[in-house]
């Protein structure tokens, strides 16, 4: 099994809002991490929104029947 890796980052942030996070008992490692994997997942979203409207243009010509026959061919050949 790989072993997952770890790095360290850093941040700075405001003394009144680490003191906030003291007083509430936020741990900042598990916020940063949500929020660093909520905004990668975003931005794989919108590349992948990006990719979908290019391929969208680029087979708009194609006519629906084109398109249905082609994936029964490629359905029955499995």
């Amino acid at each position: 099994m790989a072993s997952v890796g770890y790095v360290t980052v850093s941040a700075k942030v405001p003394r009144k809002l680490k003191e906030m996070l003291d007083k509430y008992g936020i741990k900042l490692g598990p916020v940063i991490r949500q929020a660093l994997e909520r905004e990668v997942r975003r931005k794989i979203l919108e590349e992948a929104e990006r990719r979908a409207k290019k391929l969208s243009r680029k087979v708009a010509h194609i006519p629906d029947e084109e398109v249905a026959r082609i994936i029964r061919e490629d359905r029955d050949a499995r």
